[in-house]
Parts: structure tokens; sequence; C-alpha cells
């Protein structure tokens, strides 16, 4: 499990970032970009809610698991029993194996939202702080609108080229959020990043 995790569902949240610039006497625009995959990803929150997710996912799980041994369990007494059962025992113990599957899929889909709704409680004041970071470099350096160079959730990047990175104020963020950015990489280096899928279950 990584960060790419966190950093997914929080793209997922974000339906617009553009940040204002305070002076309206301003006639011309000043565009900048950034990107909020780096941001997200190099803030110690994102560790934190991390490790909370991971704790709160194994306790959902160790609770799944324990319906589905407390299932099998009754299930092989049953099958080890039901030539000797009379109609109405067996007809019992195949309505509560019944009503046992029923509970483990019922509890499957609750777990999974649960831990989805986790997600967002935990994602949405660092997505605020964020925003609030943006907006502030944004407003200090002339800028009258902020975009994104990340992929949106269905992988359409929002800013295909950028010419100059004079306009990129990733690292004016971090360093407003109190994080130092990462050296910049040597000339002819390339960052691979491979997808995952946004946890969608406790399994």
């Amino acid at each position: 499990m990584k960060n790419k995790i966190i950093v997914l569902v929080a793209l997922a949240l974000i339906t617009s970032f553009g940040a204002f610039s305070q002076n309206s006497a301003t006639t011309s625009l000043k565009l900048g970009y950034t990107n909020l995959e780096q941001i997200l990803g190099l803030l110690p929150d994102a560790k934190r809610i991390e490790n909370e997710l991971q704790t709160y996912e194994k306790q959902l799980k160790s609770q799944m698991d324990s319906k589905v041994a407390e299932f099998e369990k009754k299930y092989k007494d049953y099958e080890a029993g039901k030539s000797l059962m009379a109609d109405p025992v067996r007809l019992d113990k195949e309505k509560e194996l019944t009503g046992l599957q029923t509970s483990i899929r019922e509890f499957e889909e609750t777990a999974q939202s649960s831990l989805q709704k986790k997600q967002v409680a935990l994602l949405e004041p660092v997505i605020a702080k964020i925003q609030k970071s943006i907006e502030k470099v944004a407003d200090a350096n002339g800028y009258s609108y902020i975009l994104s160079t990340h992929a949106d959730y269905a992988g359409s990047a929002i800013i295909l080229y950028v010419r100059s990175k004079e306009d990129d104020i990733t690292n004016l963020v971090l360093k407003d959020l109190g994080v130092t950015p990462p050296a910049p990489k040597p000339a002819g280096t390339t960052t691979t990043t491979t997808p995952v899928a946004p946890r969608n279950g406790t399994k």
C-alpha cells in the first residue's frame, strides 16, 4: 500500500483548483501551474493518513475474516451431518447459512463505503490546507489563475504542455507549507509512475 492511493483519492476530491488573484486592477492574466500530486505526496500528513487508513482497514478485515471463519465452520459441520439431520433441522441449518452469507456480503459493502468515507474525512483538511497555501502563493506572486499538471481521475492531464517552468509554483507552495522541495533531477532523467487503483475494499 502506497501513498499513491491517497493521492488518487485526493485528486478525485478536487473538481476545480483555480486560485484567483486578489488584485482586481490587473487587466492581463498571469497563468501559473502546480503539481498537486507532488505536493500531497511530500506532506507529512500523507504518511499519517496512510497509517490511519491501514489501521482502519485491518480492523475491518479482521471482522470480515471472523465472519467468514464462522460461516466456513458451520458449513463444514452442516455438510458432515446433513445426511443424518431431520428435515426441519436441515432446513434450519440451511437458513442459518444463507443468513450468514447475506451478513458477509452486506458487511463487505458497508466496509467499502466506510473506508472510502474515512479517506475523505482524513483528506479534506489536508486538501483545504493546500488550497489555502496555493491561494496565498498565487496572490503574493500576482497570478490570476493556477492550473494543475496532474492527471485527473479519468487519466487525462489538465495541462498537456508547458514551455517554461518559471510559472511552476509547486516549490513555493511546498515551502509555504513548511516542506523542503526535493532537489531537481539531473537533465535527461525521467520519472515513471505506476498507476495504483484507489482502494475499494477490505481485502
